[in-house]
């Protein structure tokens, strides 16, 4: 809220300098701020009485925004890449696979290695079981597992995370 948006009949009045004024009535303090060619910006609404202060709301809100856009350069977006396998996989074909979740993790991204039942191969999930597990334990020096092998109706699921190097 700004200058003339400002409800509140009284406000507790903080100059430009961050000294504080007192309980001012709005229109006071507007005289005030416009005395000085500067805007009056609540800045704690909530509190009783809100507090506003004596400042350039254009500076103010550019300097917000720059803080925004900093803010937003140092997040690290994570994505999950999902890695399919099936319970009767080859060994060659393992290894290409697992070659794809070593590189996707050491970039930075999550894996969700899927592995997919069809026919009657439901009934032995342990062979599929032996097969996450193992990607697991070859991923274990540069991934962590977020969650553990689960099925989810013909699929079992298990999400590795990148290792966090302190």
């Amino acid at each position: 809220m700004v200058n003339e948006g400002i409800r509140a009949r009284e406000v507790r009045l903080i100059d430009a300098n961050g000294e504080q004024l007192g309980i001012k009535s709005k229109v006071e303090a507007l005289e005030i701020a416009a005395r000085r060619n500067l805007d009056l910006v609540l800045v704690a609404p909530n509190a009783k009485p809100p507090v506003a202060r004596i400042m350039d709301y254009g500076k103010f809100r550019f300097e917000q925004q720059k803080k925004e856009k900093e803010a937003r350069k140092n997040q690290k977006v994570i994505s999950i890449k999902e890695v399919r396998f099936s319970p009767t996989i080859d060994e060659h074909d393992f290894n290409t696979k697992l070659r794809n979740a070593r590189k996707f993790l050491e970039k930075g991204d999550k894996v969700k290695a899927s592995l997919r039942f069809k026919g009657r191969a439901i009934t032995h999930k342990e062979i599929g079981q032996k097969v996450l597990d193992r990607l697991a334990a070859e991923c274990s020096d540069i991934a962590v597992i977020e969650s553990k092998p689960k099925m989810e109706g013909r699929s079992m699921f298990l999400v590795l995370a990148p290792k966090i190097e302190k």
